[in-house]
């Protein structure tokens, strides 16, 4: 016979309420205010209770929110594709980690003021914040597995919650919250909160590191080359950059330091070369294939980076192509099928013609080859994305006729995936790839081969995608984030 369930008095933190601001830099104070009498609250209980008996009551803490009401549909700049409501209503969203997102929560709440006239509002919302979420930024502080306590840890504390840590906002139509208020962000706290603790996962660095810019590579012959160009830059008073980070969290400032090594390399090594206000550059090696391509850009989207690219090798399908070559896609054929279930392969993945031009440029600046002699070094076209390494293995009837069809020029296993995602989460995408085989006319990655290649080509190819990011960082934000990636209802953050 089963126990009745036993329920606990609840203790919260006393004394927060609702206020309402005209003026960003104060609402996010008061956001940053209850957000950590919250995880304080949490974390002292849970330091309390974590070596001894149970507790008679349960403590809970919730996440603070932002909410705005408008009764008018304002006269809103048609050119902006954020910074503002849809149509008059009630629009809201719970908020985590203040202190990271300081200057996209100001930015944000800042444009809603302006751009319809009424006050937001600030205060306690109705979702509690997951304890494990609340003590991860203690260093000297863990969540015990279960059986490691005395008692269950859901019985005393919240703990996550996989259904509201879902992406019904980017995949959806006619979003509701619980109250009936609309979604005023792209993500809820919980799921930023649970991609954070994903991204310190998988590349070993904390999310406070990761810059707007983000490079993402399928080979570590990147990461060596990112790593030299970093120091250089580190050593050069122009540059702009102020440090270099890596895995472990290891951090340079200084051209004569060396980055620590670990022992262990995370499941996708990560690289920062940081500049004030997140304007540097990211690098990711996600490794090959589709599932990792999707894993790093499912968590990096809830830090709103202004732009990503994949800089990595692939396949040439066309004779013509030389070892070297480079790639611009400008269309995907999609068969890795990882997103297949949140954003379906007959959606288009249009290229966006200020990443286009920015890596072009970019082609041209570094290459030293510009105007018509660029088709000797570059072709732009569509790039195939599948799921099978091994594709060559199998009959090439079928994959073949397929990639003739989509005019393909190029296959891999991680762009289409990245540039999906990109679209899915409203974050701007490119894709500049370099021929590294021809599988389909007999030249294939061969040690001899391979170094030759990896000596010329690669410093080459991450310099041109080090310089398009330079060139979109000097693009504005409203232009870079354009109409072209924003659906029927839209979030008003961006």
């Amino acid at each position: 016979m089963t126990a009745p369930m036993v329920h606990l008095p609840v203790e919260s933190p006393a004394g927060q309420r609702v206020k309402s601001f005209t003026e960003a830099k104060a609402a996010v104070a008061y956001l940053r205010a209850l957000y950590d009498e919250s995880t304080r609250f949490l974390s002292e209980r849970f330091a309390s209770v974590i070596t001894g008996e149970m507790p008679g009551k349960r403590y809970r803490a919730f996440y603070p929110e932002v909410r705005v009401a408008t009764t008018s549909f304002g006269q809103i700049d048609s050119r902006l594709s954020f910074g503002h409501v849809a149509e008059p209503g009630t629009y809201a969203t719970t908020i985590t980690r203040p202190d990271l997102f300081e200057h996209y929560l100001t930015q944000q709440i800042g444009l809603l003021i302006e751009n319809h006239q009424v006050p937001i509002t600030i205060g306690p919302s109705i979702t509690p914040i997951p304890v494990h979420f609340a003590v991860l930024n203690d260093a000297d502080m863990q969540v015990p597995q279960d059986g490691a306590l005395a008692f269950p840890l859901r019985d005393v504390f919240d703990v996550p919650d996989l259904a509201t840590t879902n992406d019904q906002i980017v995949n959806g139509f006619g979003h509701h919250n619980e109250d009936g208020s609309g979604a005023l962000a792209p993500f809820t706290a919980q799921r930023v909160d649970y991609s954070l603790a994903r991204l310190s996962h998988y590349t070993a660095t904390a999310p406070e590191h990761f810059q707007n810019h983000v490079l993402f590579t399928n080979y570590q012959f990147y990461v060596e080359e990112f790593v030299e160009f970093g120091r250089a830059a580190l050593g050069d008073a122009t540059s702009g950059y102020t440090a270099l980070v890596g895995p472990g969290n290891d951090v340079i400032t200084d051209a004569d330091q060396v980055l620590k090594t670990p022992g262990k390399l995370p499941q996708m090594p990560t690289y920062h070369l940081k500049r004030p206000g997140g304007a540097g550059i990211t690098l990711v090696n996600i490794g090959v294939g589709p599932s990792n391509a999707k894993t790093a850009t499912d968590h990096i989207a809830v830090l709103r980076p202004h732009v990503w690219l994949m800089v990595g090798h692939c396949a040439g399908l066309r004779n013509s192509q030389s070892l070297g070559d480079f790639v611009l896609a400008h269309a995907y054929l999609r068969e890795d099928h990882v997103l297949d279930d949140d954003l379906p392969v007959w959606v288009p993945i249009p290229a966006l013609a200020e990443v286009q031009i920015a890596l072009e440029d970019a082609v041209a600046d570094i290459s030293d080859v510009e105007g018509y002699d660029l088709k000797r070094i570059m072709r732009t076209g569509t790039v195939a994305t599948i799921d099978n390494r091994n594709w060559e293995l199998r009959d090439h009837s079928g994959p073949v006729q397929r990639l003739s069809q989509s005019r393909a020029v190029a296959l891999d296993m991680e762009s289409a995936t990245i540039a999906a995602n990109g679209f899915r989460f409203r974050v701007p995408y490119g894709t500049l790839l370099c021929v590294s085989d021809k599988p389909l006319h007999g030249e294939l990655k061969l040690p001899g081969m391979a170094s030759a290649f990896y000596k010329t080509q690669v410093s080459r190819h991450l310099l041109i995608g080090i310089r398009a990011m330079e060139k979109l960082r000097e693009m504005p934000l409203e232009r870079l984030h354009s109409r072209k990636l924003r659906s029927f209802e839209e979030t008003a953050f961006l």
